[in-house]
């Protein structure tokens, strides 16, 4: 089997060595051992690299990524967690959606100033805020 060193992962998978480090420290990720001074990885902590930095970027803590690598099927409780951060990860790609969508609406728009374009602020609306408000306007 052809191992990786950590130069070569950490230019294959973008990270720093020191974040690979880290990730290994944490448990995050396995060494294979060492070639000279050098950490050695399997070509498949890519993968597992991808995962962490995929999941840093949705908002994920260490503690979190670290209880997912670690779950089976059985850890309901897990799961459940899995599922509300499901729902955080839509409501932030909503969210996102929104402001590219605003953004991409104020880099044509003649309006000033810009964020006071009336179809700029409706691009970012927040159809779940505005549906709030008006349940709460509702039952007052």
């Amino acid at each position: 089997m052809t191992l990786l060193d950590i130069a070569e992962v950490a230019e294959q998978s973008g990270l720093a060595p020191s974040a690979i480090r880290f990730y290994e420290k944490r448990g995050l990720v396995t060494s294979a051992g060492r070639n000279g001074l050098r950490r050695t990885f399997r070509p498949d902590v890519l993968a597992r690299l991808a995962l962490v930095s995929c999941a840093r970027r949705a908002g994920f803590t260490i503690a979190e990524i670290t209880r997912f690598l670690q779950a089976t099927p059985r850890d309901t409780d897990l799961r459940a967690r899995l599922a509300r951060k499901a729902d955080e990860v839509d409501a932030d790609i909503a969210r996102l959606t929104r402001m590219r969508e605003g953004l991409r609406h104020a880099a044509t728009c003649t309006h000033e100033p810009l964020v006071e374009c009336p179809d700029f602020k409706r691009t970012l609306d927040d159809p779940a805020v505005r549906a709030a408000q008006a349940c709460k306007a509702r039952s007052a």
